[in-house]
């Protein structure tokens, strides 16, 4: 068995493993736990009753949080021509077409968000094995590809906030919410977005309910189960 360290055998000793814990009162509980001498990254992790094996239960949205994720947010536009202007004048901080395929084809990725124009989505087929599995790779399905006069606004986007989520293997749902130095508001605020809209995202192949469970933990933080009712409740702040 691991051996956990003071600190954590402090903190987790705060969380009644036995609660289900109302999403405001978790929030301040996770905020209290996340003593690591750096600023940690709050997240939440939602077990889903999909079978992601069946492609109408698979899940694949984006939500632009309102508060973002308290991090920079590098975007890359695989575009030429007037487009790639449009994307530099509107702050992408990487641009370009056969310079930027070759840069990324031999590993490179530095970025956080990838977008492309449809002119130039067939040159950038080859990068899916680099890009696919970092979830990095534009698809006209995560609104990712986008049309050169739509580049201000995907751009401003994700620079903002743009959070894409998905199923993985096991059915499970896992997403950043910002950081421990959030206020409790603002991460209520971005956890009732992003929950609102994975509500909202139900795969019509799943029958009775969507989620089995969640829970809201911090980088280096105890796990704290959430009150499935008082989380599926939450609606996305007006």
């Amino acid at each position: 068995m691991p051996k956990h360290s003071r600190r954590f055998s402090n903190v987790v000793t705060r969380v009644d493993a036995n609660r289900l814990y109302d999403p405001k009162d978790a929030v301040d509980l996770v905020k209290e736990t996340a003593t690591a001498k750096f600023d940690e990254t709050v997240e939440v992790h939602m077990y889903t009753n999909a079978d992601p094996r069946h492609a109408d239960q698979m899940v694949r949205e984006v939500v632009v949080l309102p508060h973002g994720l308290g991090k920079q947010i590098r975007v890359l536009v695989f575009a030429t021509g007037e487009a790639a202007e449009i994307a530099r004048q509107a702050g992408a901080d990487y641009v370009g077409e056969d310079d930027l395929i070759d840069r990324v084809d031999s590993g490179w990725a530095e970025f956080e968000v990838g977008l492309a124009v449809p002119q130039v989505m067939p040159k950038i087929g080859r990068l899916g094995r680099v890009l696919g599995r970092r979830g990095l790779m534009p698809n006209p399905r995560s609104g990712t590809m986008v049309q050169p006069q739509d580049l201000p606004r995907a751009i401003q986007e994700a620079k903002a906030g743009r959070l894409e989520f998905r199923t993985d293997r096991t059915a499970i749902i896992h997403c950043p919410l910002g950081k421990a130095s959030f206020s409790a508001e603002q991460l209520m605020d971005n956890l009732s977005t992003l929950t609102d809209q994975i509500v909202r995202s139900k795969p019509s192949g799943v029958k009775g309910t969507f989620l089995r469970s969640a829970y809201l933990t911090s980088s280096m933080g105890p796990s704290i189960p959430l009150d499935l009712a008082a989380l599926q409740a939450l609606k996305a702040p007006e």
